[in-house]
């Protein structure tokens, strides 16, 4: 699972690391922890969109969605149901990448539970896999864009500190987030498909 994570980073930064300028860059504001559940607007490049970093709000919410409560039950979604699931199954095609330095987990021994911080050994700014939607508030009228962090079976590293329910989010290899936002098959990007992660305790 995946509901904390870190993107401290300064937008031009994140601007150098992908290549792309932010739309709209005063929107944005640096994390070391956003909190799935406050729900939290962060970076994200989609499909449509792609030749810029625009911000979406954490927490998938469906065209059918009545209201923005929904959005607790969807800030990861699994990759192995994805396709199956009324709450993604419109929103596969749409993919994005969400930039973060870290996320975090606890691993449980015993009664008590311990912080880890996970984060790639590969780049210091990596891309979960995302899909998005775009919802209108019925009471409104006002658009938002949303997004959920896809999941996955854990790797060694992360059975070790998410030993409850094994997950992990997807993380993608450099080279291939280009791939994901072209459509390339979500099964490709399954467990065993992970990238390299270190966990240090908190």
């Amino acid at each position: 699972m995946c509901f904390f994570f870190g993107l401290p980073t300064k937008a031009a930064v994140i601007k150098k690391r992908y290549d792309k300028p932010f739309k709209v860059p005063e929107l944005y504001t640096p994390s070391a922890k956003f909190n799935g559940f406050s729900h939290p607007q962060t970076p994200i490049i989609t499909t449509d969109d792609s030749q810029f970093i625009t911000m979406g709000t954490w927490g998938l919410l469906p065209h059918w969605a009545k209201d923005a409560s929904f959005q607790k039950n969807t800030l990861n979604a699994r990759i192995e149901t994805l396709e199956q699931m009324p709450s993604f199954k419109e929103a596969v095609a749409n993919r994005c990448l969400i930039p973060a330095t870290c996320f975090y987990e606890w691993r449980h021994e015993g009664t008590q539970k311990k912080p880890y911080r996970i984060s790639s050994t590969e780049d210091e700014i990596f891309s979960f896999a995302g899909i998005y939607s775009d919802w209108t508030n019925p009471a409104t009228g006002v658009s938002q864009r949303t997004y959920s962090i896809i999941t996955t079976e854990a790797n060694a590293c992360m059975q070790f500190i998410h030993n409850t329910k094994k997950r992990m989010p997807v993380i993608l290899h450099t080279q291939d987030e280009t791939s994901w936002l072209l459509g390339t098959p979500i099964h490709q990007f399954a467990f065993p498909y992970s990238c390299n992660l270190i966990g240090l305790p908190i």
